[in-house]
Parts: structure tokens; C-alpha cells; sequence
């Protein structure tokens, strides 16, 4: 009979624990987001971070292998890349570039998607996982699968080209702010950034004249 009643009282015993595990995870991951838009991932350290969060170092190491992992779990993906797609799939096949950037805008104007995603940036400059997680993010998710549903011809070198526009217009509005660009609407920047990026999804360039100059 004690052994009937000790086997119904672990389930709920576990479940608590499963509870604080969860707690004190997702209130490291909120730590470390903090820390890394404070100071920087070079500057960021597990014993900051777990500090930040009020808890024991070996706490932090417990849930994260390394601090590249837990950089990886806190500037994860703030937007649905499948709803992108289907937000700038929506409508006319000339008004997809224009529709890209309106898109990608309005989530970067919420404040956490802005901060992460500009952190990732950032990283991915001196960092090689940071760049594959944005490269897979921005050109994987959300470009190609653009691309492929337009059916055009070497999708993955547009979607790479579309990637440069739009990353650069993340870092110059987002992160430096220069002006006018940083306080320009939504509107505006998407009519002027996104006939370029129409052009990289769907135009054709012309040929390049390989012939060499005649001698003068």
C-alpha cells in the first residue's frame, strides 16, 4: 500500500521539479538576452549572466553547454519566418520587393525582434555561428522560400543579393541610426528599397561585354 502511495506522489514531485527547471531556465535565457545587448557577446561571460540572473554559475553550465549555445537561445528567431512568407507572398508578383520590406520593418519596430536580431548582426561579423544563424534565418527561411515560390532562375544568389539590402538596412536604421534613413516611415523606405530588391528576385541583368577594348 506505501509503495501504491509513494509511485502516485513522484509523477507530481518530478512535475515540480520540471516546473522550477523551466523557471530558472527561461529566467536564464531572459539574463543572458539582457547581458549580450548590454555589453556584447565578446564581453559576456557565464559568471555575468549568472549573475544577472540571480543564480550559481554551474547552474548557467548545467542548461548550456557554452556561451555560444546560450547566445543561440537567447537572440532566437523573435518573428515567424513562415509568416513573412505568406505576408509578402500576399498580393501582386511586382509589389513582393515592396511587400518584403514593409514586412520586415514592421516586425523590427517591435523592440525585442529590433535588439536581437541587430545583436545577431553584430556577432555575425566576428563570429562564424553567428553568421550561419543568420544566414539561415534571413537567407534560408525567409528569402529562398521566396524565391522558390517566384520559380525564378538561381534563387539562392538572389536571395543572397536580397540579404544584402536588407541587412544593410537593418544595420544603417537599427543599428548606427543614421539619418534621415533611421527616422524615415515604413512607407517610404519600402518605395524606395523595394524596387531594388524586386529587381534582385525577378529582374534579368543584361549581358556583361567580356570584349576587351580596342587600343587607342
Amino acid at each position: 500500500m506505501s509503495g501504491a502511495i509513494d509511485d502516485g506522489e513522484r509523477p507530481r514531485s518530478r512535475g515540480r521539479r520540471r516546473n522550477s527547471d523551466t523557471d530558472a531556465r527561461s529566467q536564464i535565457v531572459v539574463a543572458a538576452s539582457k547581458e549580450f545587448l548590454a555589453v556584447g557577446y565578446d564581453a559576456s561571460s557565464m559568471r555575468a549572466i549568472a549573475r544577472r540572473a540571480g543564480v550559481d554559475p554551474a547552474l548557467v553550465h548545467h542548461y548550456f553547454d557554452d556561451k555560444a549555445t546560450l547566445f543561440a537561445e537567447a537572440v532566437s528567431a523573435p518573428v515567424r519566418p513562415d509568416l513573412i512568407v505568406r505576408e509578402v507572398l500576399r498580393g501582386p508578383r511586382d509589389r513582393i520587393g515592396v511587400n518584403l520590406v514593409t514586412v520586415a520593418l514592421t516586425a523590427m519596430e517591435e523592440g525585442k525582434a529590433r535588439d536581437r536580431i541587430v545583436t545577431l548582426i553584430r556577432t555575425a561579423l566576428g563570429h562564424d555561428f553567428a553568421a550561419t544563424m543568420l544566414r539561415q534565418f534571413i537567407v534560408r527561411e525567409v528569402i529562398r522560400r521566396i524565391a522558390d515560390e517566384l520559380d525564378v532562375e538561381d534563387g539562392e544568389l538572389r536571395a543572397t543579393a536580397v540579404a544584402s539590402q536588407l541587412v544593410g538596412v537593418f544595420m544603417v536604421r537599427y543599428g548606427i541610426r543614421a539619418e534621415p534613413l533611421a527616422s524615415a516611415s515604413i512607407e517610404e523606405v519600402a518605395q524606395r528599397i523595394g524596387p531594388v530588391i524586386q529587381w534582385h528576385l525577378t529582374g534579368f541583368p543584361a549581358p556583361l561585354d567580356t570584349r576587351s577594348p580596342r587600343a587607342e
